[in-house]
């Protein structure tokens, strides 16, 4: 009896670790790496209407759907003052339940951008999802009941991009970074209860959005986070910071892909400087003398109105004459902390670059020569899509269709860059399962690549509808989210 119990718990056991191994619990999957670890088979020819296992309509959206022990979870706009988060039985496409909070007084965004931007996390107890007027909410992935709410500053952004930070969780914890261009933080709450466990003030840092990474080193798990110039490896027990790496650029939006105790990153960004006068020149304002004044500062932000601490933090600490207005050199003092001149105006090479580059994690302090692992130049990066690394290759998909490849050795290129046979903008990131590479495209096809040297075209469904989120892939099935659907496709 004692010997048929223990086979029953071991079964339950092994059972359970096989369905959470098939989970997609937050944005591109286990470790934001965009590797399936899922063993079953993937279908590779779908539309919207064959090998469609179930699908449902939704309000506007792109943020990523996500699956955790049976249930996917995907938010929605469901009308213009309420944004909801949606529960279906992974399987059936069974509505579970549906959660809605009112959003009054939203900031406008990008016309190509979405109010609801930003994607869940879930694990098989809770979904914790963030939003812009909502703060950071963790509900009950059973019923959708509230658990607990951790309310954020309301986040400023100059430019229309909008926010799109989004939860991560590592073993007990949810951690969310929101580096936006006021009040930049990091945060890492205890799941169940939402209690603060640490959080460190990222005044250093800059607008940016890359998703925390979690690197396994010797001396044990380790958080790793891009930002403004650095790489910064955190203790994830303490929030302390244990080293950085001065080798990023400014206002990253790619997410890195680890690979153990590997960083792989790739970056295109230029000076916000240049990004404020190109704005202030073409503001009813501008008059293109290459000064920036609080009126054109004012005239470009969506809201019509620079908070007055955000004008204290840039536009007093650069106007070093009193005159009023920002220029030359000015310029870079403004919109740069003191302690992290990165990718300044008047540095030519560093405001225009774009690269790809590995780093060692691990370390102690300044790691910015000891951990470089290689660097180098390439015009194939996107300042959105981040890159998928998986058996010893990275590669990069760019606006309009260009695949580029590297060797994750020494980051040498494999073979020529070559379009991939769909000519559209991409926001979704590339992700990997069974041998296959899903590649959506904002003209709503998703194209289907082997995954070898080669990058061998296996397929392209047009599923009838923009995709600017990335799917998620668990259980044999891909969860595809359009602007209006979300659609699974199974073999």
């Amino acid at each position: 009896m004692r010997l048929t119990a223990l086979v029953s718990i071991l079964t339950i056991l092994l059972t359970t670790a096989q369905a959470r191994s098939a989970d997609w619990p937050q944005f591109r999957g286990p470790n934001c790496t965009g590797i399936s670890l899922d063993s079953a088979a993937l279908p590779t020819t779908f539309t919207d209407t064959e090998n469609v296992l179930w699908s449902a309509n939704l309000g506007d959206g792109i943020g990523c759907p996500i699956v955790a022990a049976g249930r996917v979870f995907v938010p929605s706009m469901i009308d213009d003052e309420h944004v909801g988060l949606h529960a279906f039985d992974a399987k059936t496409g069974k509505p579970l339940w549906t959660r809605s909070w009112e959003t009054p007084n939203l900031t406008p965004v990008h016309k190509t951008n979405s109010q609801c931007a930003t994607t869940p996390a879930a694990d098989e107890s809770r979904v914790y999802f963030y939003f812009s007027t909502l703060g950071l909410v963790a509900v009950n992935a059973e019923t959708g009941a509230d658990e607990w709410h951790h309310e954020l500053p309301k986040p400023f952004f100059v430019f229309r991009w909008g926010p799109a930070m989004s939860p991560t969780l590592y073993k007990d914890k949810v951690i969310f970074l929101q580096d936006d261009d006021l009040n930049p933080s990091i945060v890492a709450l205890d799941k169940a209860t939402g209690k603060v466990l640490w959080q460190d003030d990222r005044s250093d840092q800059a607008v940016n959005y890359s998703h925390p990474v979690i690197c396994s080193t010797d001396k044990g798990d380790e958080l790793v986070v891009a930002g403004t110039g650095m790489l910064i490896g955190y203790d994830l027990e303490t929030g302390n910071r244990n080293w950085f790496a001065r080798v990023l650029l400014r206002n990253i939006k790619t997410t890195p892909a680890v690979d153990g105790d590997k960083i792989y990153i790739s970056l295109q960004s230029g000076g916000i400087a240049n990004q404020w006068l190109a704005s202030a020149d073409r503001a009813e304002t501008g008059n293109s003398d290459g000064k920036l004044s609080k009126d054109e500062m004012h005239a470009i932000v969506p809201t019509g109105k620079v908070p007055d601490a955000f004008f204290k933090k840039t536009f007093d600490r650069g106007d070093l004459n009193k005159d009023g207005f920002l220029e030359g050199e000015e310029l870079d003092k403004a919109f740069l902390h003191p302690d992290n001149f990165a990718g300044a105006r008047f540095d030519a090479k560093e405001a225009a670059d774009e690269y790809v580059l590995a780093v060692q994690a691990g370390g102690s302090g300044d790691v910015t020569e000891s951990h470089l692992l290689w660097k180098h130049p390439t015009k194939y990066t996107d300042h959105i899509v981040s890159p998928l690394v998986s058996n010893g290759r990275m590669l990069l998909i760019k606006g309009g269709g260009i695949r580029t490849a590297f060797e994750t050795r020494r980051g040498k290129p494999i073979g020529r860059q070559a379009r991939i046979q769909n000519s559209c903008e991409y926001f979704a990131s590339p992700i990997v399962g069974d041998g296959k590479i899903y590649i959506a495209g904002e003209n709503g096809v998703v194209v289907v690549l082997k995954d070898s040297d080669k990058y061998e075209l296996l397929a392209k469904n047009d599923m009838g509808d923009a995709i600017l989120a990335t799917p998620a892939i668990a259980d044999g099935s891909i969860f595809i989210r359009t602007r209006s659907k979300l659609i699974c496709v199974s073999n």
